[in-house]
C-alpha cells in the first residue's frame, strides 16, 4: 500500500504554545478517506491529535475540515484524490476557518455556527389554531425546500464565506439557508415578518457577496448562496420590503443599470442606488464618495465626460432578455436539488 503524508496543523491550548505544522506518515489504500489518515496516525503516532468524527459516512458533518485549503468532509475525501490536488504532494489538513480553534482539528461550533443557527428561528411559526389532524402540503412546495433541508450542519460554507472573514457579525451562509427552509414552507405564517427581519439586519439578507464559496464548498449540494438569493427576491419583489441597508434599492440599481447600458455603467451605479443623482438620499453619500472620484479622474480610470454624458445604448438582445422575463406572468424558481425528468413507467 501506498505512503501518504499528512500535514496536520497542531494546536493544544493547555500548553500554551503557538499553533504549528507537524507531518505523520500513513500507510493505507488510496481509497480510503483522509479521516482514516488521521484516525491512523492518531492511533499509532500521537494520541492526542483532535478530531471530531462519528458516522464516516458523510451524514453527520462532524469531520469538516480544511484539506489542502478547501472545507470538506473529511470521512468523504480520499487519499489519492486529497494527493492528487496537493501541491507539493502533502496533504494538508487543518480547521475550517471563521471560527474559533478549540484543539487541534476541532473547531468552536457553538461560539459561531450554531449561533447563528439561532438566530433565523429555525422552528416553524405557523398562524391560527393547529388542523385536527396533520398539516397538509402541496408536494411541489415540498420539493422548493429539500435542497435546504439537505443541509448536515457541517460548516463548510461559512469556513469559506468571504463575508464572514470581514465581518464576523454576517449571519452567514448556513443560517441563511436554514431561514429559507422556513420562509419557504407554506405551513409558516412569519414569511414576511421572517424576510424583513433579515432583510433589515445590517449583517443579513444584503451582507451576502455573491462569491459562490458557499456554492462550491457545500459537501450536498445546498447551494446556500441561491437560497440568500431566493431570500431577497421573497423579502424585495413579493413583500416590497425597502430595507434601511438600501440593499434592495443597490440590486434594483444593478438590474436598471444592465437594462438600459447592457454593460455596468459604474458611475451611475453609486446614485441610482439612492434614487438618482439629484435625489436627497443620493446626495449625502455622492459628497462623501468624492475623494474616491477625485483619486479616480487623477488616475484617467473616469473622465467627466464619460460620466455625466454616458449614452445609454444597450443592445437589442439584451432589451429582449428584459421583456422576455419581465413579461412572465409568474417568476420561475428553478430548484437545482431536484432535477431531470420523471421516467415513464410503462
Amino acid at each position: 500500500m501506498p505512503d501518504y503524508t499528512l500535514r496536520i496543523r497542531r494546536y493544544s491550548p493547555e500548553n500554551g504554545d503557538a499553533a504549528h505544522w507537524e507531518d505523520f506518515q500513513v500507510d493505507l489504500d488510496g481509497s480510503r478517506s483522509v479521516l482514516d489518515g488521521v484516525l491512523q496516525a492518531k492511533d499509532r503516532e500521537d494520541g492526542s491529535i483532535g478530531i471530531r468524527c462519528s458516522c464516516r459516512a458523510g451524514i453527520c458533518g462532524s469531520c469538516g475540515v480544511r484539506i489542502n485549503g478547501k472545507p470538506n468532509l473529511a470521512c468523504r475525501t480520499h487519499l489519492d484524490e486529497a494527493h492528487a490536488r496537493a501541491a507539493d504532494g502533502v496533504i494538508v489538513v487543518e480547521p475550517m476557518g471563521n471560527m474559533p480553534v478549540l484543539k487541534d482539528l476541532i473547531v468552536d461550533m457553538d461560539a459561531v455556527h450554531w449561533k447563528k443557527i439561532q438566530r433565523v428561528t429555525p422552528w416553524l411559526l405557523p398562524d391560527g389554531p393547529p388542523p385536527e389532524r396533520e398539516y397538509v402540503v402541496p408536494p411541489d412546495n415540498m420539493i422548493d425546500v429539500t435542497q435546504t433541508m439537505a443541509c448536515i450542519q457541517c460548516g463548510a460554507c461559512v469556513s469559506d464565506c468571504l463575508s464572514m472573514e470581514v465581518d464576523p457579525l454576517f449571519i452567514g451562509p448556513a443560517a441563511l439557508a436554514k431561514a429559507y427552509r422556513f420562509v419557504g414552507d407554506p405551513r409558516d405564517g412569519h414569511q414576511e415578518q421572517r424576510v424583513r427581519d433579515l432583510a433589515e439586519d445590517p449583517h443579513g439578507l444584503y451582507d451576502c457577496t455573491h462569491c459562490f464559496n458557499c456554492i462550491e464548498a457545500c459537501p450536498k449540494g445546498v447551494a446556500p448562496m441561491s437560497q440568500i438569493m431566493r431570500l431577497r427576491r421573497i423579502a424585495g419583489d413579493d413583500h416590497h420590503v425597502e430595507d434601511r441597508n438600501n440593499g434592495h434599492r443597490h440590486e434594483m440599481a444593478f438590474v436598471k443599470n444592465i437594462e438600459k447600458n447592457g454593460l455596468l455603467h459604474e458611475a451611475d451605479l453609486l446614485p441610482d442606488s439612492y434614487g438618482g443623482k439629484l435625489h436627497p438620499r443620493a446626495v449625502p453619500e455622492l459628497v462623501s464618495s468624492l475623494p474616491i472620484i477625485l483619486r479616480a479622474l487623477q488616475r484617467g480610470k473616469v473622465t467627466p465626460a464619460g460620466a455625466l454624458l454616458h449614452k445609454h445604448k444597450a443592445p437589442k438582445d439584451v432589451k429582449r432578455i428584459f421583456r422576455d422575463i419581465e413579461g412572465r406572468e409568474e417568476r420561475y424558481e428553478l430548484n437545482l436539488y431536484v432535477a431531470g425528468e420523471e421516467e415513464d413507467a410503462s
